[in-house]
């Protein structure tokens, strides 16, 4: 897929998407001969990973951190007893979305009291 249908499959602007190119955040799965990106079904399904952890506020290296755990993650029974330090940063990681999680549950909270005082005037 060119950039323009994956930023459509993504919510994710042009931009965004060269910017995660240019950071390493994701590398394009090829290029045209003419330097063109272009992106895979796994690409994309990376792509809405990344996505979804930009509403819980995580840096760019946090988002790089998670993917390698992803990456990491045993794919067997067998590698799985090998795995024990993946599993523990995974762990972490899972421990620090329910976090913020909380954090925007309160906020919306907030939010939805705010609404409510200001359609009562």
């Amino acid at each position: 897929m060119h950039i323009g249908e994956v930023a459509e499959k993504t919510g994710l602007s042009l931009r965004t998407l060269r910017h995660y190119d240019d950071v390493g955040l994701l590398k394009v799965s090829a290029r045209t001969e003419g330097g063109f990106r272009v992106y895979t079904a796994e690409d994309v399904s990376r792509l809405l990973l990344i996505r979804r952890m930009k509403p819980l506020g995580f840096t760019l290296e946090e988002m790089a951190e998670l993917l390698d755990v992803v990456d990491e993650l045993p794919t067997s029974d067998a590698d799985a007893v090998d795995a024990p330090a993946v599993r523990e940063r995974l762990a972490r990681f899972i421990d620090e979305v329910e976090q913020r999680r909380e954090k925007l549950r309160q906020n919306l909270a907030y939010a939805d009291e705010f609404l409510a005082l200001l359609t009562r005037q």
